[in-house]
């Protein structure tokens, strides 16, 4: 049919409520003048910008995976898929990825403000999406990771204290004196890294012998930490700047930059291909972004807020500021020891 929009290209191909697609093709243009039409899985966004062959669109509250279809007037272009992610909880306080254990449940913070006391400081959100109270009267809980034995290990920024957890919430002091503490990950042999936000990277064995393994500059804080490829420790440390690194530290302790030009970069997760995602914002655009082994980038997911990840099977679990989501993947992680 004469007229009838084509989408050619949609970037990404994955968001949250709120997240921007863009989207080119042609015919977007009615001969009217009316503004061209995107819906989500038949829910209808708001356009923000509009051309004949460019838009830029906001997934809709209400908004399900599926076809997003340009039309014009009463014609439609073909749908292309588009995944959407589903809000799974609410009204929570993560500062990091969540974790999620060998059953798949999944755990995230109430961190709260610097030096807030919270009725909850860790929630479980099982696999029939309840959200549960896990452990209270941890102070600032920020940084999670889950050991070999199934123990989950928490930081506290407030007073640098790493706290171990049982699988029924018994919480105990494992370490003290790192800092404030935000980071952790463990590597293959079960050595447990600690990120300050003062850039020091501590290494604490499972005897409890405590190192430091790597010290960023002054200014870089080890906000967020994660094993990759090769063995490689990756740090991140959100600042101010739109022009933010990504850190790559060695087995040996060697600091080099693996990438730069990132805003805000939070928590991270790598894919079974080696590739990184990374909570920032890419050339302005937030969200989920991806990082290549060949150091390229480009948005994964759309969504502002977002500060952490983790993988469930073939899924993403996503973490905002406020909100926890599902979003249907199709790529696995790689093991998170090491």
């Amino acid at each position: 049919m004469s007229g009838k929009p084509k989408i050619a290209d949609i970037r990404p191909r994955a968001g949250i409520v709120g997240g921007e697609v863009s989207i080119r093709g042609t015919g977007f243009a009615s001969a009217n003048g009316h503004r061209p039409r995107v819906s989500f899985g038949g829910v209808e966004g708001t356009v923000v910008v509009g051309s004949d062959s460019f838009l830029v669109a906001k997934v809709p509250e209400g908004a399900a995976s599926g076809d997003l279809v340009v039309s014009t007037n009463s014609v439609c272009s073909e749908g292309t898929s588009f995944e959407v992610g589903v809000t799974i909880a609410e009204n929570l306080h993560p500062v990091s990825n969540p974790a999620l254990d060998a059953s798949g449940n999944i755990y995230c913070t109430f961190s709260g403000s610097r030096g807030q006391k919270v009725p909850v400081s860790l929630y479980q959100v099982d696999l029939n999406y309840n959200l549960k109270p896990f452990v209270s009267d941890l102070m600032n809980p920020t940084g999670l990771a889950f050991d070999r034995s199934g123990l989950l290990y928490v930081s506290s920024r407030y007073d640098g204290t790493i706290y171990r957890v049982t699988p029924a919430g018994a919480a105990s002091t494992f370490a003290e004196g790192m800092g404030i503490a935000t980071g952790l990950a463990f590597d293959e042999d079960d050595n447990l890294y600690v990120g300050d936000r003062s850039g020091t990277i501590f290494k604490i064995s499972p005897e409890k012998q405590i190192f430091v393994f790597a010290t960023l500059e002054p200014s870089i804080a080890a906000y967020h930490l994660a094993f990759g490829p090769g063995g490689n420790l990756f740090v991140t440390g959100p600042t101010t700047s739109s022009f933010d690194s990504i850190h790559r530290i060695s087995r040996n302790g060697e600091v080099s930059v693996y990438y730069r030009g990132l805003g805000r970069p939070q928590g991270m997760a790598f894919e079974e291909t080696g590739d990184m995602l990374v909570a920032a914002s890419l050339g302005g655009r937030k969200g989920i972004v991806r990082v290549t082994q060949d150091a390229k980038a480009e948005l994964a997911v759309s969504g502002a807020g977002l500060v952490g990840l983790a993988f469930f099977g073939k899924a993403l679990v996503l973490a905002s500021s406020n909100s926890l989501y599902y979003l249907n993947w199709g790529l696995r992680g790689r093991p998170l020891l090491g």
